[in-house]
């Protein structure tokens, strides 16, 4: 069962306050990044040491199968609510669609001010969670994984890297971006490790390397 399971008692006011509260890991001169700060690198070692290492399997998996994107709060659904997080000076209209604003994309260090221009990322992959233990969730655990604002799971990014990325997993993409591989490997392992999904093999070898130095 999905540690996260017993832990979503949680409510939307403390989860909206905790991630206000925290600070931006990286800045430009016109935007922040607000992903919320990974575990450290020694915890994410620790993490890693604990994930089952288990061969992927994609039988059976679809992106529909993970509800996006639901309202977080008012007339936010999850993709306004994380531009309005990850903006700087984000304007949005009565729908809660950003009218103007900007974001740096921490993933190749692109300023943006149209929010078309932007992806969210779900940093771990939603086929990469079906594949090492999300076919066995209900839907509501999947719409949880897919919508989830409290672990850093969630980014804006430029859309053409998001795209890029796609379903890859360490072992053959990380961000371009060198000052940010520390941050991205220590949030997917905590991603991994809060919802027991598993990691194979080459996905680990290259978690164990980029934790190095970390």
């Amino acid at each position: 069962m999905p540690r996260f399971y017993a832990r979503r008692r949680l409510s939307i006011l403390t989860t909206l306050t905790g991630l206000i509260a925290s600070a931006a890991l990286f800045n430009s001169p016109n935007a922040s990044a607000a992903l919320p700060t990974p575990v450290s690198g020694a915890t994410a070692r620790s993490y890693l040491s604990q994930l089952t290492v288990a061969t992927e399997n994609r039988t059976g998996y679809s992106r529909d199968l993970f509800p996006l994107w639901i309202t977080i709060s008012g007339s936010c659904n999850t993709r306004e609510w994380i531009l309005k997080r990850d903006g700087s000076n984000v304007v949005t209209d009565s729908s809660c669609a950003a009218t103007s604003g900007s974001w740096y994309s921490p993933y190749d260090g692109a300023t943006w001010t149209a929010a078309s221009d932007l992806d969210i990322d779900h940093l771990v992959p939603l086929a990469e969670a079906w594949d090492s233990g999300a076919s066995k969730w209900t839907t509501a655990q999947r719409q949880a994984f897919a919508n989830d604002i409290t672990r850093p799971q969630l980014l804006a990014v430029t859309d053409n890297v998001n795209q890029a990325k796609g379903d890859q997993d360490p072992a053959t993409w990380i961000p371009s971006r060198s000052a940010y591989v520390c941050t991205y490997v220590r949030a997917w392992v905590q991603v991994k490790y809060y919802y027991n999904l598993s990691v194979d093999s080459a996905e680990k070898t290259a978690l164990t390397k980029d934790l190095a130095s970390c």
